[in-house]
């Protein structure tokens, strides 16, 4: 395949699972105001919300610092 052709689909494969991450995380904090606007208890969406907020976040983090690293490591073997 070619190169550029690579390049573009992980640059979008990182850019969507950011906004995959960031449309969850507004999602989660929709859903608590909406709670706490019907007076009804936040419990179930604060519990959503510590544990699906920080997940989403590492793996995000974690794809994105492999991303980097894959791409750093191709610009020294090209230099070399």
């Amino acid at each position: 395949m070619n190169k550029k052709l690579i390049d573009r689909m992980q640059i979008l494969s990182i850019s969507l699972i950011w906004m995959l991450f960031i449309g969850i995380a507004v999602w989660i904090l929709n859903l608590i105001k909406e709670s706490l606007r019907l007076h009804d208890s936040p419990d179930a969406s604060l519990g959503i919300s510590l544990v699906a907020i920080p997940v989403f976040f590492t793996l995000a983090s974690v794809l994105t610092y492999v991303f980097i690293g894959l791409r750093k490591g191709r610009k020294k073997d090209m230099e070399s």
